[in-house]
């Protein structure tokens, strides 16, 4: 069930030095793959990194967290191609990769995999280091691997759902 892969699902940053199967990383990847997007346009570049020389170069890159060294993959997002214009107002590149890297993080959860969304790098660093090009904007990096149980997580808060949603109207 998909509120299980939901509950299960927490920012890994602790990982176990095991190997993501490219069977396994393929299904993550279909999960990106199938994720939905304003007129379909999918306007995402998936970069996979597993080379351990290249995470490790890339931490300095990514706010010096040390813990990005651990994981046996890294995924950059990148924007490729305009997303649809939402309202007259913006790209939803941006969105559309959001939803796709969130379909990855709940398929990596429903298979014992973990993940942590990284927004803390610099752009500039990651796209020198990984070749790419300057019209291609990092969005977001997911780090992904088998969660080190031997660190155990604990649960953050959440709010209320009546703190959260409002019905008929918008109200404070």
């Amino acid at each position: 069930m998909i509120l299980e892969a939901i509950e299960k699902r927490y920012s890994v940053r602790h990982y176990k030095g095991r190997p993501v199967g490219q069977r396994k990383l393929a299904e993550v990847l279909e999960a990106a793959r199938l994720a939905p997007s304003g007129c379909n346009l999918q306007p995402w570049k998936l970069v996979v990194i597993r080379d351990r020389a290249m995470i490790r170069s890339m931490v300095h890159a990514i706010g010096g967290q040390q813990f990005v060294e651990q994981a046996p993959v890294l995924i950059v997002a990148c924007i490729n191609g305009e997303g649809y214009n939402i309202g007259d107002r913006f790209d939803g590149a941006v969105i559309d990769i959001a939803i796709a890297l969130d379909h990855m993080t709940l398929q990596a959860a429903s298979m014992g995999l973990g993940t942590c969304w990284l927004g803390n790098y610099d752009g500039n660093e990651i796209r020198a280091l990984l070749g790419i090009p300057s019209e291609n904007p990092v969005v977001a990096i997911l780090a992904l691997g088998y969660p080190d149980e031997s660190h155990p997580h604990q649960p953050r808060p959440r709010k209320a759902l009546d703190e959260l949603v409002c019905w008929e109207k918008f109200t404070g």
